[in-house]
C-alpha cells in the first residue's frame, strides 16, 4: 500500500526523495554533509506509487511499468518536487527513472 494518497496515471511514478540519512549524507559523527560538497550526485529516491502503465500503440492493452513500489531508484528531475507532510515527492514519467539500485 502506498505511503501517500496520490494515484499516478499512465506511466507516471511517484518517488520520495531520500532523507539525508538514507542517502548517506550524514557523517558517522552525525554532521550533515552540505549539498555543495556532494558534486553533481544524481537524485535518488524510493518509489512510493506507480501508475497502471501506458496503452500500447493499438490501445488494446496496457504496458506495465518496470519499477514497482519500494524500489530504490536513481532519477533525473524536471522542475520542483511536490511537498507533502514535510517530505518531497517527484511525479515522473517512467522514462525519467534511470536505474534501480539493488
Amino acid at each position: 500500500m502506498s505511503e501517500i494518497n496520490i494515484k499516478p496515471l499512465a506511466d507516471r511514478v511517484v518517488v520520495r526523495s531520500l532523507s539525508d540519512e538514507e542517502a548517506g549524507n550524514v557523517s558517522a559523527s552525525g554532521i550533515i554533509i552540505p549539498d555543495t560538497a556532494k558534486k553533481d550526485k544524481p537524485e535518488q529516491g524510493i518509489v512510493v506509487a506507480v501508475g497502471p502503465g501506458k496503452w500500447d500503440e493499438d490501445g488494446e492493452k496496457r504496458i506495465p511499468l518496470e519499477v514497482k513500489e519500494g524500489d530504490k531508484v536513481i532519477f533525473r528531475t524536471w522542475g520542483d518536487p511536490t511537498k507533502l507532510d514535510d517530505k518531497e515527492y517527484w511525479i515522473l514519467s517512467e522514462s525519467d527513472v534511470l536505474a534501480v539500485i539493488n
